[in-house]
């Protein structure tokens, strides 16, 4: 780890743990902005309108938490690395298709991308419990915002399981 012109409020391990989540989390969240916006440009059928229109909100949410993450990092001394090569190598979520896709499979295959995001955030949110609360508490915030589209997501599938 580089040396950081920051003032960390955590010690070495605790910053090097916390940097690790963050920018995992860093990554999860460019990548969903990314297959949000391809979701938004390729999807074709007879709900496009309303799954377009949604895209967008998802995208903007993902924006709003890529920046809150990096600028946490930051304030504990760790330099975000959002750089789009960083993204293709480390990021955990789902392909999406490279070309047009129906508005129900661009549903479905949102569902699983935010289900994934969910998943992987319930897990840095218990490894952060351990290394930084203000961090963890982030977390919290951004897991409850994508569980919150990951049930707006599948409602628009308008299947009972």
């Amino acid at each position: 780890m580089t040396k950081s012109p920051i003032t960390s409020p955590l010690g070495d391990a605790e910053r090097q743990t916390t940097g690790g989540i963050l920018q995992s989390t860093l990554v999860d969240l460019l990548d969903l902005s990314l297959i949000g916006k391809q979701a938004h440009w390729n999807v074709v059928g007879p709900h496009f309108r309303s799954v377009h229109l949604h895209l967008d909100e998802l995208v903007g949410i993902a924006r709003q938490y890529v920046d809150e993450v990096a600028e946490r990092a930051n304030a504990i001394g760790v330099s975000p690395n959002g750089m789009a090569h960083t993204v293709v190598e480390t990021s955990g979520l789902p392909d999406f298709p490279a070309n047009w896709v129906s508005d129900g499979e661009t549903i479905e295959k949102i569902v699983n991308t935010l289900g994934a995001l969910a998943a992987r955030l319930r897990g840095r949110i218990d490894e952060a419990d351990k290394s930084d609360l203000v961090t963890q508490d982030l977390l919290i915030e951004i897991a409850r915002e994508v569980e919150k589209q990951h049930w707006m997501w599948q409602a628009q599938l308008g299947r009972v399981l």
